[in-house]
């Protein structure tokens, strides 16, 4: 018979071995060493060049992160569910133009290029999500498809021009001014920061406290077993596809407005950088675990990485071989998580 001291320490030790167990999961761990590299970047860049940390090189990344960050955001949900999105950086672009279509070409409110731009990306990932669960093709086939297509319309739609917002008033106050500037002027964090920062709030509330997010794990962990239990899997992947191209309907919104234009030819390349933030921030490319804190981590790593070698004026080219040596690393992590799982 165990004495209450002796329990009690058996207690005890099963609770820290839990919280051990936690704290070095492998994908808490990924987390912890996404954060430590980007504090090791930030301190490297800062000591590298004495420009990295002036107030305006700072802004100029949180402003690259706003969109690169939105768009991983949509990439996690779907690469949650097992699949992928190389569409997200051509959609961006589409919605900007459609966007630009309703403001410039039409003379409409502000409000409703708004909401086409969000309405045209949640309806384009609607197609790329019937396309992979009604007509049984790859993701990486019918996303890769949606790239192109878009792309094509993007310059269709726009005669191959840049729309330019000049005629839309404010425009521009949806990424670029700062709600925060107005009461502390020495904080003017852009609102595109602010709206990042939104809706990666609203998207883990999403991820971890709704059905979406249930069934989008679920998905990702054994969608055989979903199914088989009586859930509409093909209608839950289709919503999931749909709300990652709503949200990159946002970040159309957000690059247009930092633009104060609808580039056409702009987009293709930032899929790689959004799934690189995705899987450096600790999500599984085979599906079933990631957090957006994660996602976000990764943003950051990802433009801080990007400002810093070009502060230090360090040839274009080599900042898209880094890039790739990220990823590949970043991907092979992920297997080193998955054997260890």
């Amino acid at each position: 018979m165990k004495l209450p001291s002796e329990t009690s320490a058996l207690a005890n030790d099963g609770h820290a071995s839990g919280l051990r167990a936690r704290l070095f999961a492998p994908a808490a761990l990924q987390k912890m060493l996404a954060f430590a590299s980007l504090i090791l970047l930030l301190v490297f860049f800062s000591f590298a060049s004495p420009a990295f940390m002036q107030i305006d090189n700072i802004l100029g990344i949180l402003q690259a992160t706003a969109v690169n960050g939105v768009l991983a955001i949509a990439c996690t949900f779907i690469i949650i569910t097992g699949g992928i999105d190389l569409s997200v950086g051509t959609l961006m672009t589409f919605t900007a133009v459609i966007c630009g279509v309703f403001l410039t070409y039409w003379h409409l409110p502000m409000w409703t290029g708004v909401l086409a731009a969000i309405g045209a990306g949640a309806l384009c990932g609607t197609i790329s999500g019937t396309l992979i669960a009604k007509m049984k093709i790859p993701p990486f086939i019918a996303t890769l498809g949606m790239m192109l297509l878009l792309k094509g319309l993007s310059l269709v739609v726009s005669a191959d021009k840049p729309i330019y917002f000049t005629d839309t008033e404010n425009f521009y106050l949806i990424s670029q001014d700062s709600l925060i500037g107005y009461v502390l002027p020495n904080l003017p964090v852009p609102n595109g920061v602010l709206i990042l920062f939104f809706l990666a709030i609203v998207s883990s509330l999403t991820l971890n406290r709704t059905a979406l997010g249930r069934y989008t794990f679920a998905l990702g962990s054994n969608e055989e077993a979903v199914r088989l239990s009586g859930v509409n899997v093909d209608r839950w992947k289709i919503a999931i596809y749909a709300l990652g191209g709503a949200i990159c309907g946002i970040a159309g919104l957000l690059i247009a407005s930092r633009l104060n234009s609808a580039q056409p030819a702009l987009g293709q390349g930032y899929e790689l950088e959004a799934i690189a933030a995705v899987v450096i921030g600790g999500t599984s490319l085979s599906g079933g675990a990631g957090t957006i804190l994660g996602t976000i981590i990764g943003a950051f790593i990802m433009s801080v990485l990007t400002n810093g070698l070009r502060i230090m004026s360090v040839a274009q080219e080599w900042q898209i071989v880094v890039t790739g040596l990220i990823i590949i690393l970043a991907v092979y992590a992920d297997i080193l998580r998955r054997s260890k799982r």
